[in-house]
This record gives C-alpha cells, structure tokens and sequence, in this order.
C-alpha cells in the first residue's frame, strides 16, 4: 500500500476575542502563449516601445470588427484538459462595461455566463509535505486592457496600448484555500503547469500572469464573511503578503468593531501592506450583455481529442514516473521535473549516459539526477544561467559519468574534470588526455607514495598501528595528496590497510 499523505493543517489567525479562519479564492490572469492578440494580427512580444503593437481593432477604431485567434482558443483548452476540468463545446462572449483610460472600446470582451472551460482542480504540496485539492470553477477567455503609466509626467499619465487585446485566460479558483501557504502553493503549481502546457510563459515580472486575490476571514464553521479583492498582485510572494496581511488587516477591524466592506484593494510591495482602491462592483454594475460583433464559439470531440494528444506528460505524472520507475528519492524528482526544460535536459542526459555506460536507465538514473541537482546545477547558478544556457550538453555530461563508471576517474577527478568543462566547453575525453587526469590504477606506484608518507609521518604510523583507527582517514588524504588525486581510491583504502597492518 502506499504510504497516505499528510493530513491538511489549519492556519489560524490569533485575535482578542479567539480564533479566526482564513478563506481566500483567487482569480489568475494568465496571458495565452500566441503570436497575435485575441481578436486581432497585432504583435504580442513583450518589450516593443509603447503603442508599437497597436491595430486599428485594439485601438477601437469606428467600423472596426473582432477576430478570433483559434490559437488562443486551442490554448485555453489544453489548459483546461491539464486541470482535469470540463470542457464546454458551446461557450460565448460578453461585453463588460467599465471605463477607463486604457480600455479604448469602453468595454472588455470577455466571457461570464458562458465560459469555454468549467469545473477542474489542481492539487498542491506543501512544504511539509501535506496535500491538497483546490477546486477550479471556470477559467474563461478575455483580452487584456492597456497599461496607465503615471510616474512619467508631473501632471498627466500616458496610455501604452501594447498589451490591449493581448487573450487573457481567468482562472478562477473557488474558495478552498485557508492559508498563505497554500496561496502561494497554488499559485506555483499553477504557474508550472501553465508553463508545462505551453499555453503561459508564467513570467510574472513583466505582467504576462498575475493574480486578484479574494479573502475573507470568519470564525470556524460561520459562514463565509465580507471578502475583498486585492488587485494584479505580481509575485508568489506578494500573493503570499497580501493574503497574510488582508486577514491581519479584516480581523483587527472586525474586533474594534468596524465593518470589512467589499472593496478593491492595491498591494504595496514596499510597506507589504494593501490600501483600499475603489468599491467593489457586482456583476451587474458591469452590466454584461453578449457581444453581439462575435459568434458563439463550437467545437466538437474531435477538437478537444486533438487538444488533449498534444498536451505533454504533465509535472505530477513524471514526478510520480521519476520515483516509481526511475527510483529517485521525492526530493530529486520534484527538482528534476520543477520546469519542463530541466526535466528534457536530465533525460537526454539519462539516456546518453545509460547508452555510454551500457546499463539500463534504472541502474544510473540516482547517479545522473545526483549529478544534476548538485554540480552542475552549482556551477549554473554561480554562472547566472539556466539549464538551457548550459555549457555543459548532456551528452558531454553522459561522457563524464561513463568515465567514472569505467574507472578511468575518481571522484575528486570529476569534479576537477567538470570544472574544466564548465570553464572551456571542452568534452571529458579531451581534458583527461591534455591534463593527464586519468586515474592511477598501478599498484605500484600506489605502494611507493604510500611508504612515503609513511615514512614521513612515523609517530603517526605507530599510533595506527596502537589502537588509534581513526588515523587511517589522514593516510588517505595524504596519499589522495601526494598522487594529485589520481589514485584510484578503493586501490589505496586496500594497499593502505595492508602496508599499515603488515
């Protein structure tokens, strides 16, 4: 049987008068992966100069009419079939009405009655171990209003319309998250999925994925309290503040006897506190009607069962892949599979290595992923580069293992032989032969720089030789010293032992 996962703890918000509890639901906004917006040709990239990537569509010119971007449509539903959720054949565009200087139609095209993906899940982790389901209630399609540049100008604020018209999906989370933690864990899983998928970069310092975050605060078992929204927060962790300090921020208020009102908040990066915006509004102030420039999106089984082949093996299947059949403890698995990326780089590298050695994959996978997670993801951090950046290809890193495995290095000679890679790009082969770094296997030549430092050290010698074991392990450093590191050391623990007891 397998072992059960740790059963959910309940974070608690302490007040004057007794306990609180926190519920918070969450509203992602994720900019769809596609090279045009979602109703027309205009540019995504990020980074143009401002209003660079504007058509006459996203600047709502008169007589302008909406497209829709198929592209943005097939991402939306590979990201819904990802989150094991309910794909809706028949689904259907809103107008939402609000003004703003950044939002030139007067209205946003988005989806409320009728969104094209319904009900899913994602579970999360916590650090520590326990897991959790939170419910997915919709995720639905809009485009993405302009950017308000306000810090420019002393007396009037610019409008970049870049981002106008970029396809949203709104992920919106029902209520089932109870702590910081699990705001941000929710959020992780979520970002590594999208990026899984390939439906969101997940870049959330340039805006392409942000969150609204709800939360409310109530006493255990009450029904649910007055929520409030805190708007386009940007980071895991500032979800995390937010959600920590909003509760903080709810209970103090209730306790002195005021009232949470629902509101529109802002986070404050620097002060990690949220301020109050506006009220909040109710779908009715936004006074929703089907937009009646578009049709209402269909598609059949055919569609969703070509969306769904295309989808890769997903982060929770190959972690669970990683430590069934490959035997990697969790903790390797989950960083081996953190980024789609890293998972492809290791397994070339595993299949390279398993090719080189002549073993089966299962047999060096804990050598490779090891590997992996420490040297070489040291010498990447240190370089300021990802994965893909890597100096090292993985087949030059299969080279280096299989030079190991052969014994023709030590483990003090990878490491200095990786070195070497990390700093020429050469493969292992050719430093080994340049820098004569093969490992001495000549029993010979052991014995002599042996008796040498016995020689050299024989006040040291006779202690061993008198009870004082644990000098053995300075005899092997010094002769691991004395031979450069070259010396094959099971070779020298034998001839040690021996030379030492004869």
């Amino acid at each position: 049987m397998s072992e059960a996962a740790p059963k959910a703890h309940t974070y608690i918000v302490k007040g004057t008068t007794g306990d609180w509890e926190i519920v918070v639901g969450l509203e992602v906004h994720a900019q769809v992966t596609a090279h045009a917006k979602l109703f027309s040709g205009a540019s995504t990239e990020f980074g143009a100069e401002p209003n660079a990537q504007v058509s006459l569509v996203d600047a709502a010119m008169p007589g302008m009419l909406p497209v829709i971007n198929g592209e943005c449509v097939r991402q939306a539903v590979r990201t819904g079939l990802a989150i094991d959720a309910q794909i809706n054949k028949w689904s259907r565009f809103d107008r939402k009405n609000y003004f703003y200087p950044d939002l030139p139609q007067g209205y946003q095209i988005s989806q409320l009655y009728h969104p094209i993906v319904g009900e899913g899940h994602l579970e999360i982790e916590l650090d520590d171990g326990v897991r959790k389901t939170i419910g997915i209630e919709r995720i639905h399609l809009e485009q993405d209003a302009g950017k308000s540049v306000h810090d420019l100008h002393p007396s009037m604020s610019y409008v970049d319309l870049n981002r106008c018209g970029c396809a949203l999906m709104e992920i919106v989370s029902k209520p089932d998250i109870r702590s910081p933690a699990e705001a941000g864990a929710y959020v992780a899983g979520l970002r590594q999925l999208l990026r899984y998928v390939g439906s969101c970069d997940g870049n959330m310092d340039e805006g392409s994925m942000r969150a609204d975050v709800n939360v409310s605060v109530r006493r255990a078992g009450e029904p649910f309290g007055t929520r409030t929204e805190t708007k386009n927060v940007n980071s895991v962790r500032f979800i995390m503040l937010t959600v920590e300090h909003e509760a903080r921020r709810q209970v103090d208020l209730i306790e002195s006897g005021g009232t949470v009102v629902q509101e529109t908040r802002l986070f404050d990066p620097g002060s990690g506190t949220t301020r109050s915006m506006r009220s909040k509004e109710d779908a009715h102030d936004y006074r929703y009607f089907p937009d009646p420039d578009l049709l209402p999106l269909v598609f059949d089984d055919a569609f969703i069962a070509d969306c769904r082949a295309s989808l890769p093996e997903l982060p929770a299947a190959k972690r669970a892949r990683y430590e069934s059949t490959l035997g990697l403890s969790p903790y390797l698995a989950a960083v081996l599979s953190a980024e789609q990326q890293t998972a492809d780089w290791f397994e070339t590298a595993l299949a390279a290595t398993a090719t080189r050695i002549g073993q089966p994959q299962t047999d060096v996978a804990a050598r490779a992923a090891n590997f992996i997670s420490t040297d070489l993801f040291g010498a990447l951090k240190k370089l300021g580069k990802d994965i893909g950046d890597s100096p090292v290809s993985p087949d030059a890193l299969a080279e280096l293992l299989a030079l190991a495995a052969d014994g023709t290095l030590s483990g003090p000679l990878v490491k200095q032989v990786f070195e070497a890679m990390i700093e020429t790009g050469d493969s292992a082969a050719h430093i080994v032969e340049a820098r004569s770094l093969r490992q001495v296997s000549d029993t010979g030549a052991i014995d002599a720089a042996i008796q040498a430092v016995l020689d050299a050290n024989p006040e040291k010698a006779t202690d061993y030789r008198g009870g004082k074991d644990k000098l053995f392990g300075f005899f092997v450093g010094q002769v691991m010293r004395a031979m450069a590191g070259k010396a094959a050391p099971g070779i020298v623990n034998d001839r040690l032992k021996a030379l030492l007891d004869g």
